[in-house]
């Protein structure tokens, strides 16, 4: 199929690279028989509204200025995905379940119908106005919730000659407490995530039965991973306790967050596993390009439609990611007035940089070959920092 008419873009949030491609006997395996797999993609950020603003925009944070969790939403210069399909003729809709992708943050932009109706905490009170990452969470549009709005839409997708559908599945986050007890699962965490599963299967079987399944193209991703705070034994917070804040996400830059699934499937497409490092930048793009369109330039992000259909290797380049919301925490928490912000760059599948601000040494480099768990880093050398000089000319100094 030279260009795709129907679209289902699905992300899971707090979804693990090291887990969901280790999980067998779930929809995304089931998929994965015919999906391009990119076996090492980055995401920009390890906050729910920076990468997604990354997914849908083809920039990285610096360029598309939503890098907080609290402070500013997505500009409205910056062109979208959802935006650039719309005025290629597609009806756009997205199902998100968590108050890091309300309206408010601007992700919706070119969205004809954008449900994030979310149920108040437990408290009772607005999500929106509690400072703490964690209780944020607790205000979720539940995945069987998110399959019941998504099957009632399906006659209207049906109904339209192009079609692009977004849906966030929000499960996985903190406080892992799956609704019921799935045939695997080897903790609560990745309970969550076959219940989310699950739940997207009803939706795959629902475009089944509407003959829409052989023409749809199904993207399916993590926006950012998560620290099970030892669970898993590359996380750092826990019984290490080498970062006591990073339980859950949004603070570092390891592996466990930072590395994330990412899958383009079509029942015509051969099996692909692909090594070379891609990032969620490159998403929109992609996206655009088996739609027969593009996204207005310059983005940071590049079209992989190419290794997609005839498997040629992506371009070989670095990687970025960084978060701002240490400060940010401390700001509104009091909570660890010791952690700084960071950067990260990839320079190839096996090694990275992270650059620590307010920090001695600044710039820590890790061999991921050596030291899988990212526990012993060496100072970097010059060569290696030049590399941040690329960030920080766009605006991605620390703030």
């Amino acid at each position: 199929m030279d260009k795709f008419r129907n679209i289902v873009l699905v992300t899971y949030d707090c979804a693990r690279a090291d887990v969901i491609w280790n999980m067998k006997n779930t929809t995304f395996a089931s998929l994965s028989d015919s999906g391009c797999q990119f076996r090492n993609a980055i995401s920009s950020s390890p906050l729910t509204p920076v990468s997604h603003a990354t997914i849908f925009s083809g920039l990285f944070p610096f360029n598309h200025g939503l890098r907080r969790l609290f402070r500013e939403p997505l500009g409205t210069e910056v062109p979208t995905l959802a935006e650039t399909l719309s005025d290629a003729g597609f009806f756009t809709a997205a199902l998100v379940s968590c108050p890091g992708l309300v309206k408010w943050y601007g992700h919706s932009r070119g969205f004809q119908h954008y449900d994030d109706w979310l149920p108040p905490l437990p408290d009772g009170s607005d999500p929106l106005s509690v400072p703490d990452v964690k209780l944020r969470g607790l205000a979720l549009k539940r995945a069987d919730q998110v399959a019941e709005r998504a099957k009632k839409l399906i006659p209207r997708l049906k109904s339209h000659q192009k079609w692009f559908m977004f849906l966030h599945f929000f499960d996985a986050h903190w406080p892992y407490e799956p609704p019921v007890v799935l045939a695997d699962q080897q903790n609560p965490y990745e309970g969550e995530l076959r219940y989310a599963d699950a739940h997207f299967e009803i939706i795959v079987d629902g475009l089944k039965d509407a003959g829409l399944f052989d023409e749809t193209l199904f993207v399916i991703l993590g926006d950012h991973g998560e620290d099970l705070a030892g669970w898993y034994p590359n996380d750092k917070a826990g019984p290490n306790n080498l970062h006591p804040e990073e339980e859950g996400h949004g603070c570092c830059l390891y592996q466990q967050t930072q590395h994330v699934p990412l899958m383009f499937s079509n029942s015509a497409f051969e099996k692909r596993k692909v090594e070379t490092p891609v990032g969620l930048v490159d998403v929109a793009p992609t996206i655009a390009a088996l739609a027969g369109t593009k996204l207005p330039t310059p983005i940071d992000g590049i079209d992989l439609s190419k290794t997609i259909r005839s498997g040629s290797q992506p371009t070989s380049r670095i990687m970025y990611a960084e978060t701002m919301h240490p400060r940010e925490m401390h700001e509104n928490t009091g909570a660890f007035p010791e952690i700084s912000n960071s950067q990260c760059i990839w320079l190839n599948k096996d090694q990275k940089v992270i650059r620590w601000f307010d920090r001695s040494p600044e710039f820590l480099k890790y061999d991921l070959i050596t030291d899988p768990l990212e526990q012993s880093p060496v100072q970097a050398n010059a060569s290696d920092i030049a590399m941040f000089d690329w960030p920080d000319q766009c605006g991605g100094q620390n703030e």
